[in-house]
C-alpha cells in the first residue's frame, strides 16, 4: 500500500510519522510545495516542536516514510490521499470572519482529478464544515478519465503538545464513509491501517456528515468548558472563592468530570476560535440563530477573559503603565508546542502595548521574529516591545511579571533573585495558576493569579 498525505504541516507531518512507524509494510509520503518546509522535515530541525516527535521521525524516514515536493508523482502512485491542508477562517467576502476558506481544499481536489491514474481513497484530515465531502467528490468525479474515488472523513483530535502520545494511544479514531458497498469497502481498507496498533472498539465508524460535524463539536464542547470556568473565575475573585477549588468539587461530579476545568488567561490555538465561528456561520447558513449566539458567546467569553488580565494589570499597576516595564513570560499559546496561532499573549501584549507600556517577551521554544510579526504585524517595529533570552533578562527591571504560558521552566524559577531586580512594590501576574502565590508574597510580591483570593486578610479574623 502507497499512502500519500498533501500536507505537511501539524495534522500531516505527525500522523503520517505515526502510521508509517506502526506499519513499516506501507509507504508514507508526505508532500508540500512550501520546499522549505519539506526540508525540514527532512532534517533534524523539524518545522514543529512536538515532544518526541523527533524519535517517531527519525525512526521511520528513509525507511518507509518520505518527505517530497513532488505532488503530482506522489497522487499518481498513492492507493489513499490524505487531505491536511490549512482551512483557516475567512478574511474576505461572504462569511469573512467565521466561515472556513476552502480554496486550498477545492485546490487539492483538482490537483488529484488532474493527475489521478486510478481510483483512490480520498481522507479528509483538515478541520472541514459539514458537506465538504461532497463539493471533493463533485469536483474529482469530473474527471474525464472514469475513475473512481471513495471520500473519507478521518478527523484529528491531537492536541498539541501532546499529539506523539494521542497518536499512540488515541481515545478514539473517527472515520466516516458513505453507507454504499464502494463506500464500506473504503471505510474498512482505513480502518486496516489504524487497527495495527489502535484497538479495534476505539475505531468508530459513521456516515460521511456525523465524522464532519463531530470535529467541530468536540472543540467547541472543549472550549465552552473552558469559557464556563472563566467566567466563574471572575465571580471567585469578586466573592474571594478559588476557582481551583470549586473547578475540583464540581469535577468530582462523575456527570462533570475534572478536564478543560484549569481557569486561565483564555484558550488559544488553532481550532478552538476558527471552528466555533465555522460552527456559528453553519447554523446560521441552515437558520438557526439562536444556536449561532449561544456559540458566539463562548468566543466572547474568551476575548473577554484576555482583556480583563491585561486590564487588571493596569489597574493593580495604579491605573497606569505607560513606560513602565512588563515582563510577560510565555508566548505560545499553551506550554510543550512553538505554536502561536490565537495566543492569549498576543492580545496581552497588543493591550499593554496600546498603554504605552515598555513589554519583554520571553518563551522558551518561540522564536524572537514571530513574537514581534504576531504582535505587531510583518515589518512593523515598536521599540517598546522587545524578546528577551531568558525569563530573568525579562524580569530585570519590570514592574511586574505576568505570567502567561504555562511552562515547567516557569515554576522553577528563581523568584527572590527576580524580585531584588524589580522596582517595589514588585507585581506578579500568574494567568496559568502554575506558582505558589503564599510562598510569593513572603518574598514581597503583590501576587495575584485567575480566580484566586487576594491574599489580603480580613481585620477580624484574629490577625
Amino acid at each position: 500500500m502507497n499512502i500519500c498525505c498533501i500536507g505537511a504541516g501539524y495534522v500531516g507531518g505527525p500522523t503520517m510519522a505515526m502510521i508509517a512507524l506502526k506499519c513499516p509494510d506501507i509507504t508514507v509520503t508526505v508532500v508540500d510545495m512550501n520546499a522549505a518546509r519539506i526540508a525540514a522535515w527532512n532534517t533534524g530541525n523539524l518545522p514543529i516542536f512536538e515532544p518526541g516527535l523527533d524519535e517517531v521521525v527519525s525512526q521511520a524516514r528513509g525507511r518507509n516514510l518520505f518527505f517530497s515536493t513532488d505532488v503530482a508523482g506522489h497522487i499518481k502512485k498513492a492507493d489513499i490521499i490524505f487531505v491536511a491542508v490549512n482551512t483557516p477562517t475567512k478574511t474576505y467576502g461572504v462569511g469573512a470572519g467565521r466561515a472556513a476558506d476552502l480554496r486550498f481544499i477545492e485546490s487539492v481536489a483538482r490537483t488529484i482529478a488532474e493527475h489521478a491514474e486510478n481510483d483512490k481513497i480520498i481522507v479528509e484530515k483538515s478541520t472541514i464544515p459539514v458537506k465538504t465531502a461532497d463539493a471533493i467528490q463533485t469536483i474529482v468525479m469530473s474527471n474525464s478519465k472514469g475513475l473512481k474515488f471513495q471520500v473519507l472523513s478521518n478527523p484529528e483530535f491531537l492536541a498539541e503538545g501532546t499529539a506523539v502520545k494521542d497518536l499512540t494511544n488515541p481515545d478514539r479514531v473517527l472515520i466516516g464513509g458513505e453507507r454504499t458497498p464502494g463506500g464500506d469497502k473504503a471505510v474498512e481498507i482505513l480502518v486496516s491501517v489504524y487497527a495495527r496498533w489502535v484497538p479495534r472498539e476505539r475505531i468508530i465508524t459513521t456516515n460521511l456528515w456525523s465524522s464532519e460535524l463531530s470535529k467541530l463539536v468536540a472543540n467547541a464542547f472543549l472550549a465552552q468548558r473552558i469559557s464556563s470556568i472563566n467566567s466563574i473565575s471572575a465571580l471567585c475573585e469578586a466573592t474571594g472563592a478559588d476557582v481551583d477549588e470549586v473547578a475540583n468539587a464540581i469535577g468530582k461530579d462523575s456527570r462533570i468530570g475534572p478536564k478543560f476545568l484549569k481557569s486561565s488567561v483564555g484558550f488559544g490555538g488553532s481550532c478552538f476560535q476558527k471552528d466555533i465561528l465555522n460552527l456559528t456561520y453553519l447554523c446560521e447558513s441552515f437558520g438557526l440563530p439562536e444556536v449561532a449566539a449561544y456559540w458566539t458567546s463562548v468566543v466572547g467569553i474568551n476575548d473577554w477573559q484576555k482583556k480583563r488580565f491585561a486590564g487588571r494589570i493596569v489597574k493593580e499597576l495604579f491605573n497606569t503603565v505607560a513606560d513602565k516595564k512588563i515582563a510577560v513570560l510565555g508566548f505560545a499559546f499553551k506550554k510543550d508546542t512553538n505554536d502561536t496561532r490565537e495566543s492569549a499573549a498576543i492580545n496581552i501584549c497588543r493591550d499593554l502595548l496600546s498603554e504605552h507600556a515598555k513589554v519583554s517577551v520571553y518563551d522558551p521554544k518561540v522564536p524572537a521574529h514571530e513574537i514581534l510579526a504576531d504582535t505587531l504585524g510583518k515589518g512593523v517595529e515598536n521599540p517598546r516591545l522587545t524578546v528577551a533570552k531568558d525569563a530573568y533578562e525579562a524580569c530585570a527591571g519590570a514592574h511586574a511579571v505576568a505570567i502567561v504560558t504555562e511552562w515547567d521552566e516557569f515554576k522553577t524559577l528563581d523568584y527572590a533573585k527576580i524580585y531584588a531586580g524589580m522596582p517595589k512594590p514588585a507585581f506578579i501576574f500568574d494567568g496559568r495558576n502554575i506558582v505558589d502565590l503564599a510562598a510569593l508574597r513572603k518574598i514581597g510580591f503583590k501576587a495575584s493569579g485567575i480566580g484566586k483570593p487576594s491574599g489580603t486578610r480580613r481585620k477580624d479574623d484574629g490577625a
